[in-house]
């Protein structure tokens, strides 16, 4: 390899020294050489990338807009899409407001009027109170166990019953501890009665739907012998909070009759025996803890609450956590909206029912409404949901126990679903009903809450 010659090359260019004028030009020319080659270079790669990223894929992307290009009446779409969404918002406030106007069982009473009336008006509301739980017994073909009354008198009046003891009042002497005592309680049988108050259970059974007996049911007792012997205005709040009570255990028979429908009686109902309902459960139980037996019916068979847990068992509103029943898993108490009250009832299912029937008593439901202050407008057919079980506990059965002793529930197994529910009221739909007493109570507790 030959190694330049830099003195040749340097007297090559002292022709310059004599020619300056010739410098300037070839010093330019030759920077237009080498900047040359590297522009057209970058020149090929940059028009390369623009055909590739530019012109090619930007081509693409605008055809494809073309082809999913906004309509010139999108607009239009959008706003029915608003306009629906707004009109669904509106239905379910109208079908919450709705739920919560229910018929009364007084229009005498409710919005109350201010120049006064008779005292007789509430005994008319005990009446229709007890009446209007008497239709929902009827509605779900129910009725209660025979009582001892009648299983001594069918003892007496049967011709076996004759043969083996000559009375009937001797029945009731059987030794304990001799093996015929079956069911325990004050009455013993021999085998021959047994057999014969068996077969008297049974046809009870068959001729039901579903056990009931009235006097377990909150209120009822409250308003057989009803006196107005109190102010006024703790009347009216009194059928005020009975009114409430009432939807409520109009709610659940509709449940029961639901859930018993297509069965011929209570040996194959999957709905066999309503033990009871109340809204205070006489003390409260402690929130933890085993809890879930139901304490407000009656303690056995034949007797009644007492009168004074009787007056205070109607439903109350639950503003803070202390008023309710059991832990509020929904956080819902009462506000400007909503008012909520809480209540307690169990009732005797088949096994494989326990979950269907919860499932019911949470589901939707109907009623007629003839429209505020009077029942004056057409009949209009509302639908309402206003259920959530808070809290729930099954129990197994002792056939031979006091509590079951007269009740026959079948062949399939069953047991006793004790349940703590949350009801809700819509303020707008039934406002026009309360009482004055009853907004300056939850007035003074909301102010207590804040």
């Amino acid at each position: 390899m030959n190694i330049p010659n830099f003195k040749d090359i340097l007297q090559k260019l002292s022709v310059f020294k004599n020619n300056l004028s010739l410098l300037v030009p070839v010093i330019i020319a030759l920077v237009s050489v080498l900047l040359f080659v590297p522009t057209q270079l970058m020149s090929s790669k940059l028009k390369k990338e623009v055909e590739q990223q530019s012109i090619n894929n930007g081509g693409r992307r605008i055809k494809t807009l073309e082809t999913s290009a906004v309509s010139r009446q999108q607009y239009e779409m959008e706003a029915e899409r608003q306009k629906a969404h707004a009109a669904d918002a509106n239905e379910i406030a109208k079908l919450a407001m709705q739920g919560s106007r229910r018929e009364l069982l007084s229009y005498d009473i409710f919005p109350v009027d201010p120049n006064g009336f008779s005292g007789l008006i509430f005994q008319q509301y005990g009446q229709n109170y007890r009446g209007g739980i008497d239709k929902m017994i009827l509605s779900v073909n129910g009725r209660d166990c025979p009582t001892d009354a009648e299983i001594q008198r069918g003892l007496e009046n049967s011709s076996s019953s004759s043969r083996t003891r000559g009375r009937g009042a001797s029945m009731m002497s059987s030794p304990r501890g001799s093996g015929t005592n079956l069911y325990g309680g004050s009455m013993m049988f021999g085998n021959i009665d047994r057999m014969i108050v068996d077969e008297m259970c049974k046809d009870r059974a068959k001729s039901i739907s579903v056990y009931v007996n009235p006097a377990d049911i909150s209120g009822y007792e409250y308003w057989a012998n009803y006196k107005y012997d109190v102010k006024r205005e703790d009347a009216v709040q009194d059928c005020f909070y009975h009114q409430l009570g009432y939807w409520i255990i109009d709610d659940i028979f509709q449940t029961i009759n639901t859930m018993n429908s297509g069965h011929d009686n209570v040996l194959t109902a999957p709905a066999k025996r309503f033990m009871g309902i109340t809204f205070t459960m006489g003390l409260k139980r402690p929130r933890s803890g085993g809890g879930g037996a139901f304490r407000g019916g009656r303690g056995g068979r034949g007797g009644v609450q007492k009168k004074q847990q009787e007056d205070a068992d109607r439903p109350a509103y639950v503003v803070t956590a202390a008023d309710g029943l059991s832990e509020s898993c929904t956080g819902r108490y009462c506000s400007g909206d909503i008012h909520v009250t809480h209540f307690n009832f169990s009732v005797i299912v088949s096994t494989k029912s326990v979950l269907p029937f919860m499932k019911e008593l949470c589901s939707v439901k109907e009623h007629q409404f003839q429209g505020y202050p009077k029942a004056t407008e057409p009949p209009q057919k509302f639908k309402h949901n206003q259920i959530t079980i808070l809290e729930s506990k099954i129990g197994s059965i002792n056939p031979n126990d006091m509590t079951h002793r007269y009740y026959r529930y079948g062949d399939e197994s069953v047991v006793s679903l004790d349940l703590i529910c949350e009801y809700i009221f819509d303020v707008k739909g039934y406002d026009i009903l309360i009482p004055e007493t009853v907004r300056k109570t939850l007035a003074g507790e909301d102010e207590k809450k804040k």
